[in-house]
């Protein structure tokens, strides 16, 4: 059996308030038998590092050791590999501590004082800790280790009695040997905590290389936007942001792009105006596949430089990161860019933000642009690119038409480039004269096949493996289709990262306001890997952000009517009121007949005549003695 990652994570928290001093040098001097009143040669430096490499070296990838105990100013835990030879050798020798020594200067020669208990016992008094936690430390110290079936808790202490040789005296007064309530069932498990598991509860060594290949696993804000508190945790695969205009989807993902990327696609975030000095924040969780980490990063607004604290270190890199915004533009971000800023064959900027313009006719240096690398992958001899693109644009092709197709490239007037154009049944169009939905969608299909095929070309030059995770924003997926292209658009964009490369893995996150968009997904929603969120205006004026469940409810009308949509009627807001009307005088006992006939007036003016309520209004009529 192994101990649970549950009872490592309340190690760390019971050892927070004691000193370094007895879960290092104290038990290094205890193990090596150090006697009292008189010396004996201890290497206590070299024993001291042996003692941490065994011990206190989570991450074995680290020149760093880790401990769990009391920091000062702006530690965090980790030592650095001298330490036996500087911090520890300067509290060995001065201060306080220094008193239980006997110890002759410039030596290897070390013994116990013959008061070192009592020396001890008031260096914890002083520190409000009183006693060492026998049980947690011992739960740190053998964390890993293996123990036999029927093993308990007293099994830990009593093995770190016996390793550390703790006699009755040093048990009674500076050891708590208590067991702590509440481990029954939670203290061992089958298999043993993986280092990634256990690295995921400490924070990054100063050496650590950030983990890549994250997506965003939560987002708080706090003071800023139009909710005065909002907490999102996006799912693994797909996730859907519905609500009305004006209630924050769009500031949502600009929010969630500079978690991921560090840099604003448009304007900054600013503090609500009602927000205190304190209160403005952003707390962001950024995790790679697998991991269980519990880190979050928050920036505190800036009030002085009326800016966000650029972020200097990463614990997780995300993956590749495309970014559709609702007016045309387009946001790019590549982690190899991050990762190697300074490389001569790598472009320094991390994040790209590309005007609609600059999406079509190119930015110098940066990408040259739709029209270009549309015609450059249609006539180079390698097809490899252009097929890619030209699979992904067919499976984003509008439904019941032929699929979208390239052309042959066309010069128009005014105008010295090859124009790409697309195959219609009724005849080739060029780009440019596209409706603006074939065009937001062949421009996202580009830009995802340019930034995957950028990545690629960036991690040949860097001689590393490309990232498989991709990270797709999309604001208003709807924008400018028809209904019948809204109801098949975002099963098809769950299949795109498949056509780039059987391994990559997507994370979308979509806002729309559409019906058809949310029914499109009813047989392909997984509760395990997708999630629906929603932003609604309350009673009371503030606006709420929640989680609800996706519930199939088939009919586009059923979606239209429902929480998320808030029609009451499927209808015309005329034929709506005049059904509403019609209800309430269905509900009364003795209604007019000039009541009857004006409402039956409303419902002519604004209802067909094949539709379902009038089987329901004749009826009623009929048992009031009026026929249509």
């Amino acid at each position: 059996m192994y101990l649970t990652l549950q009872m490592i994570k309340r190690a760390l928290d019971g050892l927070k308030c004691l000193h370094p001093f007895f879960g290092i040098t104290y038990l290094v001097c205890k193990k090596s038998h150090m006697p009292i009143r008189r010396t004996k040669h201890l290497p206590i430096n070299k024993s001291e590092e042996d003692f941490l490499k065994r011990h206190y070296k989570p991450d074995v990838r680290s020149k760093y050791f880790y401990h769990p105990f009391r920091t000062s100013g702006s530690k965090d835990g980790w030592l650095a590999p001298k330490y036996p030879y500087s911090g520890s050798q300067s509290t060995r020798t001065r201060g306080h501590l220094a008193k239980a020594f006997i110890h002759r200067r410039l030596t290897d020669q070390w013994g116990w004082q013959s008061r070192y208990i009592q020396i001890l016992k008031e260096q914890l008094v002083r520190d409000r800790v009183h006693y060492v936690p026998a049980f947690w430390l011992a739960v740190w110290l053998f964390r890993s280790g293996r123990w036999p079936n029927k093993s308990g808790a007293d099994t830990l202490v009593n093995k770190l009695i016996r390793d550390f040789a703790l006699n009755e005296k040093e048990k009674q007064q500076l050891f708590d040997m208590t067991i702590p309530k509440g481990i029954e069932g939670v203290l061992f498990q089958q298999n043993p905590c993986s280092d990634e598991e256990i690295l995921d509860l400490l924070p990054p060594a100063p050496d650590s290389k950030p983990q890549r290949g994250g997506a965003l696993r939560q987002l708080e804000l706090e003071a800023i936007g139009p909710t005065k508190s909002l907490t999102f945790n996006p799912a693994d695969r797909l996730t859907i942001v519905t609500g009305d205009n004006g209630l924050g989807k769009t500031f949502l993902l600009e929010c969630a792009w500079w978690s991921l990327t560090g840099n604003w696609a448009g304007r900054p975030a600013t503090p609500r105006l009602d927000a205190d000095k304190t209160e403005p924040k952003i707390k962001f969780q950024i995790t790679g596949k697998g991991l269980a980490s519990q880190r979050k990063t928050t920036i505190q607004y800036n009030w002085e430089k009326q800016a966000w604290p650029l972020l200097k270190g990463r614990p997780t890199i995300p993956g590749l990161i495309v970014y559709a915004r609702v007016d045309g533009s387009f946001a790019v971000w590549d982690p190899l860019r991050y990762t190697f800023p300074q490389s001569q064959l790598l472009r320094p900027e991390a994040a790209l933000v590309f005007s609609r313009e600059e999406v079509l006719d190119g930015r110098p240096e940066h990408i040259e642009g739709l029209i270009r690398d549309w015609t450059k992958w249609q006539h180079s001899p390698d097809q490899t690119v252009f097929e890619k693109f030209k699979n992904v644009i067919q499976r984003l092709s509008p439904p019941e038409e032929a699929p979208l197709m390239p052309s042959a490239s066309v010069r128009i007037p005014g105008d010295p480039r090859e124009i790409p154009t697309i195959r219609h049944i009724y005849g080739d169009v060029p780009f440019i004269n596209e409706s603006a939905g074939i065009r937001r969608i062949v421009t996202l299909a580009y830009l995802i096949v340019w930034a995957w095929t950028e990545h690629l070309v960036s991690a040949a030059l860097a001689k590393i493996a490309p990232e498989r995770k991709i990270v797709v924003l999309i604001d208003e997926m709807e924008a400018h289709l028809h209904p019948k292209w809204q109801r098949d658009i975002l099963p098809a964009i769950l299949d795109v990262a498949a056509l780039l490369d059987p391994l990559v893995d997507a994370q979308i996150i979509i806002t729309t306001h559409s019906p058809l968009v949310l029914a499109s997904v009813e047989t392909r929603f997984d509760s395990e890997s997708d999630s629906l969120y929603h932003l609604n205006l309350t009673k009371n004026g503030e606006v709420s952000f929640v989680e609800i469940p996706f519930l199939r409810l088939g009919s586009v009308d059923d979606w239209l009517t429902s929480d998320i949509f808030e029609l009451k009627q499927a209808r015309s807001r005329e034929g709506e009121q005049a059904v509403e009307r019609a209800k309430q005088i269905l509900a009364e006992e003795a209604p007019s007949k000039e009541e009857l006939m004006e409402i039956t007036g409303r419902l002519q003016m604004s209802l067909p005549p094949e539709d379902i309520f009038w089987t329901r209004w004749a009826y009623f009529l009929e048992r009031k003695g009026i026929r249509l």
